[in-house]
């Protein structure tokens, strides 16, 4: 199974702290069943440029790359890229997609959306280099922004959900509503630590194959890993 959504990177942002924990991250995850992990650490255009922020995330990657063993998941470099306005024509953005592949994760506002923040996340997927997916999309729904995310699946932007929101009783019968109607397509840990939100993949899993069945997982596994395919992992 892929995760495709992490904060592993040591040092980068509010994810991992050091490569210690980095390590810790990947063999939980490990344990878990991921064979790949996509390593999304924030980009905040207020905080950095796009060269600034791949310079910090090599960094990172080299960092990490001194604790990788065979016995963990793979890791392909990307990130999780917070909207602004102007997004749509913003240089550079092709260069925060998971390395090798089109995948552009997008961390929508939390508020209730406009038509013009609409409008310029399918903007971006008009582009023919870019496969927008919307991150951790449990926490847009309490702003009344349903109608616009599925607005969006029908322009062909893909649809993230974090493990915990399977895992939450209050927000279980939802996410496997959406799984099973197709409103969820990928599935993230957003893990960021070992003690602060976790790995819990495995966790969601199960839930999910004793809920849905083995193909409602095997329906997630296979469009992540034909988006990944030619993915440019950590050697």
């Amino acid at each position: 199974m892929i995760d495709i959504h992490s904060h592993i990177l040591p040092g980068i942002d509010d994810g991992s702290s050091c490569t210690e924990e980095s390590a810790a991250l990947l063999s939980s995850s490990a344990a878990q069943g991921i064979r790949v992990m996509a390593a999304t650490s924030h980009f905040y255009a207020q905080e950095n440029s796009p060269e600034e922020f791949l310079r910090k995330r090599l960094h990172a990657a080299k960092k990490l790359k001194t604790v990788l063993t065979p016995d963990m998941p793979q890791v392909i470099l990307g990130a999780e890229v917070q909207y602004f306005t102007g997004i749509s024509r913003a240089e550079m953005m092709e260069e925060l997609r998971l390395m090798g592949t089109r995948v552009f994760l997008l961390e929508m506002p939390f508020s209730h959306w406009s038509k013009q923040i609409e409008a310029e996340v399918a903007e971006l997927q008009k582009r023919e280099s870019m496969q927008v997916v919307l991150a951790h999309v449990e926490r847009y729904l309490d702003y009344g922004n349903m109608d616009f995310i599925r607005d969006l699946m029908d322009k062909e932007v893909l649809i993230q959900s974090n493990a915990s929101f399977f895992l939450e009783h209050k927000s279980r019968k939802r996410a496997l509503h959406m799984l099973k109607n197709e409103e969820i397509h990928l599935l993230g840990s957003d893990c960021h630590s070992v003690d602060h939100r976790p790995q819990q993949m495995g966790e969601a899993l199960e839930v999910i194959e004793d809920r849905l069945g083995r193909e409602a997982i095997d329906r997630v596994k296979h469009l992540s890993y034909r988006l990944l395919e030619g993915g440019k992992v950590i050697a």
